[in-house]
């Protein structure tokens, strides 16, 4: 057989992990053949590969980004005349130039539609999920994300520091998209006094209030994290420069902002997501030589499975209300804005 790898969407620590995974597996348990295409489903679309070897394989575990380049391409994007052109064909014909028996495809939630859309043209497609978001429906976890958790975890760990030096309220701007996965996890973990998440709301008043009350009791500083798609009646998105501004304005208290963008994208993946990406990766493989496509390689309760495509597609993964995290921060006394 010979299978074809690509990346898609943003990077994240991890992708090449998974690449070696399914690679190895493919190359040294099943005697398969491989090629990595190049700038996700761009590089399909013009049809640029590399021939994935031993040795091109090797050293990737722990190195971020990757190899095979990524992009953000929507193949199946409607035109102006409400066609999706000759894109649909074109990957068709690519695909058998190829001489591919599947495509692996690696990404998020805009990953996993197109590849449910390119099964659908009757394509053999295996998916795997990553995301620093935490956000694809039908996984526990997607590799990225405990490595960015991390990350965060790191720099809210160094504003506490700060802000108690200068007895200051600190805001940080976590990624997320519409989720707040990231900014619950990384919250907790560093110590935030509030969390502000999507799915949740906040009200401005309880988060001052909350903000106050710590100082009625000695603690003259704060930690606020909150989720970059934080919203107003679910339309506008708030920066954190605007939530630091009502909260100096109804508090008195001087407020910074930390928006902590691409570097937690960055890097070399966690111990976690490196075996996470192996597992995932050689279980794709697996499914591949026995001749089952259009799935989603998953984590369910720390067991590697899959799911089909199509109940993946247009699915969103949000943080429950009622999740322990939340439970557990309310009980502590962390404000949730709410």
């Amino acid at each position: 057989m010979r299978i074809g790898i690509l990346s898609s969407g943003g990077d994240c620590p991890g992708i090449n992990a998974t690449i070696r995974g399914v690679g190895k597996t493919a190359l040294t348990h099943f005697g398969m053949d491989v090629i990595g295409i190049k700038s996700g489903f761009q590089g399909l679309l013009n049809k640029e590969y590399i021939l994935l070897d031993d040795e091109s394989l090797s050293g990737l575990l722990n190195l971020g980004g990757t190899i095979l380049g990524t992009s953000r391409e929507k193949p199946f994007k409607k035109l102006r005349d409400g066609s999706e052109g000759e894109n649909p064909q074109i990957i068709i014909d690519n695909y058998k130039k190829l001489g591919l028996d599947c495509l692996v495809c690696i990404g998020g939630n805009g990953t996993q539609k197109t590849a449910y859309k390119v099964s659908q043209l009757g394509l053999n497609v295996i998916s795997i999920p990553k995301t620093i978001d935490n956000d694809v429906w039908g996984t526990d976890t997607a590799f990225g994300f405990h490595t960015a958790v991390d990350i965060a975890t790191e720099a809210i760990d160094r504003l506490h520091s700060t802000a108690s030096s200068h007895k200051r309220v600190m805001v940080i701007e976590l990624m997320g998209h519409k989720t707040g996965w990231l900014a619950l996890y990384a919250g907790m973990a560093g110590g935030a006094d509030v969390i502000l998440l999507p799915e949740l709301g906040f009200n401005i008043e309880k988060v001052n209030k909350a903000i106050q009350n710590r100082v009625l009791k000695g603690k003259p500083y704060s930690i606020v994290v909150m989720g970059e798609g934080l919203t107003i009646d679910n339309q506008k998105r708030l920066s954190a420069s605007y939530i630091s501004q009502l909260i100096e304005e109804g508090t008195g208290i001087e407020t910074r902002t930390t928006i902590l963008g691409y570097v937690q994208r960055g890097g070399s993946p966690s111990a976690f997501d490196r075996n996470l990406a192996t597992r995932l990766g050689g279980h794709a493989t697996e499914m591949i030589s026995k001749g089952k496509f259009g799935q989603m390689i998953c984590l369910v309760n720390d067991e590697i499975q899959s799911i089909p495509l199509s109940e993946v597609y247009g699915k969103l993964k949000s943080v429950n209300p009622d999740h322990d995290l939340i439970i557990q921060g309310k009980r502590m006394g962390i404000s949730f804005g709410v």
